[in-house]
C-alpha cells in the first residue's frame, strides 16, 4: 500500500525539519504506548465509537491502553497530527501488537471473527 504525501524534493530545504518535528511529542507518546502495551486505543472525550471501542475490549477480557486528546473543542491540532501519521481518518484509532488495526467497527470485526485473540497470542 502506498499513501500519496508530498515528495522530499518538493520540500524547500529550509522547512523538512520543521515539518519532521510538527507535533512530534504526541507521535512519540502514541508509539510509546504502541511499544508498551499489546492493545492501545487513542481517542477523545465524547466521542461514542470510542466508547464503543473500549467497551467491546473490557466485554472480551481485553486489557488496553487508552490515551484521550482533548474533546470534540480541544486538541483537534493533535488529533490532526495523528491522523496525518496514521493515514487513519477517524477515532478511535486502535493499535494491536503495534499494528494499527482501524476504529471500533474494526475491532468489533476482529472480536467476533476471533482474529483479536489470534493476534494477541503472535
Amino acid at each position: 500500500m502506498t499513501r500519496p504525501l508530498l515528495d522530499e524534493s518538493a520540500i524547500h530545504p529550509a522547512i523538512r525539519q520543521r515539518i519532521a518535528e510538527h507535533h512530534l511529542p504526541v507521535i512519540q507518546q502514541v508509539q510509546t504506548a504502541i511499544a508498551q502495551h499489546a492493545v492501545v486505543v487513542v481517542g477523545l472525550s465524547g466521542n461514542p465509537f470510542v466508547g464503543k471501542a473500549r467497551k467491546a475490549l473490557a466485554a472480551a477480557g481485553v486489557a488496553h491502553e487508552y490515551i484521550e486528546f482533548g474533546s470534540y473543542f480541544s486538541q483537534w491540532r493533535l488529533r490532526n497530527a495523528l491522523k496525518m501519521w496514521t493515514g487513519w481518518p477517524t477515532f478511535p484509532m486502535v493499535f494491536v501488537r503495534g499494528t494499527l488495526v482501524g476504529g471500533a467497527d474494526d475491532l468489533r470485526r476482529l472480536i467476533d471473527s476471533g482474529e483479536l485473540s489470534t493476534l494477541l497470542k503472535a
